[in-house]
């Protein structure tokens, strides 16, 4: 795909309901003190006991009921500080105990994990993914296999399909998921684009107008999607009335802007944006009502933008007191972004030959250009996501794997918490940003997001300590989903090739 045009997916959505959760710790009590030390095994009645598909079953590492991760360095997802030397205590794929070591008692027969050394996370909780890659020429291929065990592999137990090509795919997936036949995160699903006529994409509906609009998410909220997302080339009379339509079903709908300013969606009632900034049509000189300016002319503006100014500031002071939830995607563009590194050996090992040199050829033709905007459009974008926070605003994170591909799961939600970092946040808030704060805008909360007791133990491992070095992150062995432990060596070696194939 040119560099001329690069169409940056992505979407919104709302909650499938929280299931209950008892005392799990009442399970453990009137066990002794005391516990075994094992290796790695395929044993037990975790929740990963009903994966089905064979090379899944070869990922699980960790599969034991009671499970105990000791003198680890946890970063709760909460935005607190780290805390070191802390054990944390999972029976039957729940949370039970976090607390120091040398007070947290161990279940007499817990597989013990020694995490000396180490740093446990939350699970990540990413809101703008696909299950689609770009493969050339606008064409945006489904990645039913690959992307759903990728995902998992890089850290993330949930995520958001924030723009679908095929929902009935993606609604499929889900369930496939849910029974355990496919291994990956759970998937919030949001229904096809709602955008206007205008997008060179062969596979997106241009909507004809509001009832339109209406009548698409009615049938795709009968068909169980869970979230909306309006796109580029919306009128405000549509995306009004697919606003209204979704909020109807109870379901959030968000919005990857540009013929809409984000003030007028801000005022429309809309629940979340896409992208942040870095799409924000609202600076534009000579912006016309409903029209989408050249999205080159749009990156250029942010580039030049006075971040401080008032008009800046009162914008990022209107989002953030409405309430609109923003999606930081920087992973996708630090690849339009000559001198960022590119993506990483091990990312581009998974791609078929094809897309691999389609990649490197593109970003090798980005690292020769010398009068390019984009590194103050990537500055900007970061300054604004901090002043954004700074206002109360809620930032959320995603990675988006599309523009011109380099940005692949398993690899990229791993970059965008270290893009977060760059921009300035703290790596605690990174990690919230990454977490809970998705968690919370889906309202399930209570289940995932962060660890505590009583949540879902969905954890990621980390071989060294993020907050001296956020390249830590890179090193990530094991990553839990509902107690069960996968070593994402396995999946990213089964993998390996395969991703613009299936």
């Amino acid at each position: 795909m040119a560099v001329a045009f690069v169409a940056v997916m992505g979407g919104c959505f709302g909650s499938r309901g929280d299931a209950d959760f008892g005392d799990a710790e009442s399970a453990l009590e009137g066990e002794s003190p005391g516990a075994r030390s094992t290796e790695p095994s395929t044993e037990g009645v975790g929740a990963g006991a009903k994966v089905t598909d064979p090379g899944d079953r070869a990922a699980i590492a960790y599969d034991q009921p009671t499970l105990a991760l000791t003198h680890v360095q946890v970063v709760d997802g909460t935005g607190a500080r780290a805390k070191t030397d802390r054990t944390v205590v999972v029976h039957q794929g729940r949370i039970v105990r976090v607390g120091p070591a040398a007070e947290t008692p161990i279940p007499a027969g817990a597989t013990v994990i020694d995490g000396a050394g180490k740093t446990v996370l939350p699970g990540f909780v990413m809101m703008h993914e696909h299950m689609f890659y770009p493969t050339g020429k606008r064409n945006y291929t489904e990645m039913l296999s690959t992307f759903p065990r990728l995902y998992l592999a890089g850290g993330t137990t949930t995520m958001r399909t924030a723009g679908s090509m095929s929902p009935y795919a993606d609604l499929n997936l889900r369930t496939e998921i849910e029974k355990g036949n496919i291994l990956g995160p759970d998937l919030d699903v949001t229904g096809p684009y709602l955008n206007g006529p205008g997008l060179p994409i062969l596979k997106v509906h241009p909507l004809s107008g509001p009832k339109d609009a209406i009548r698409t998410v009615n049938y795709w909220a009968d068909e169980g999607v869970t979230s909306f997302k309006g796109y580029m080339h919306l009128s405000r009379a549509t995306l009004r009335a697919s606003i209204a339509a979704a909020h109807l079903r109870r379901i959030k709908i968000t919005a990857h802007l540009c013929s809409i300013t984000h003030r007028e969606a801000v005022e429309m009632g809309i629940d979340n944006l896409e992208h942040a900034f870095a799409v924000a049509t609202d600076f534009v000189p000579g912006k016309q009502p409903d029209v989408c300016p050249d999205q080159n002319v749009t990156w250029r503006t942010l580039a030049d933008l006075d971040v401080e100014s008032l008009p800046v500031k009162d914008l990022v002071a209107f989002i953030a007191k409405h309430h609109v939830a923003l999606t930081s995607t920087l992973t996708v563009f630090e690849t339009f972004t000559p001198g960022r590194p590119e993506a990483p050996e091990g990312a581009r090992a998974l791609l078929i030959p094809e897309v691999r040199t389609q990649y490197e050829t593109t970003w090798a033709s980005i690292q020769k250009q010398t009068d390019s905007f984009w590194p103050r459009t990537l500055a900007n974008a970061m300054r604004l996501e901090r002043m954004f926070v700074d206002a109360g605003g809620v930032l959320m994170a995603g990675t988006d794997p599309t523009g011109y591909g380099g940005v692949v799961p398993g690899y990229a939600s791993k970059r965008q918490i270290e893009l977060l970092v760059e921009a300035g946040f703290p790596f605690e808030q990174a990690i919230r940003i990454s977490t809970l704060n998705g968690a919370r805008f889906m309202g399930r909360d209570r289940e995932i997001g962060s660890i505590e007791a009583g949540k879902r133990a969905d954890l990621v491992l980390i071989d060294g300590d993020p907050l001296a070095d956020v390249m830590a992150l890179e090193r990530m062995p094991l990553v839990f989903k509902g107690g069960t432990g996968y070593l994402t060596r396995v999946i990213f070696e089964q993998m390996r090739g395969t991703v613009g194939l299936y």
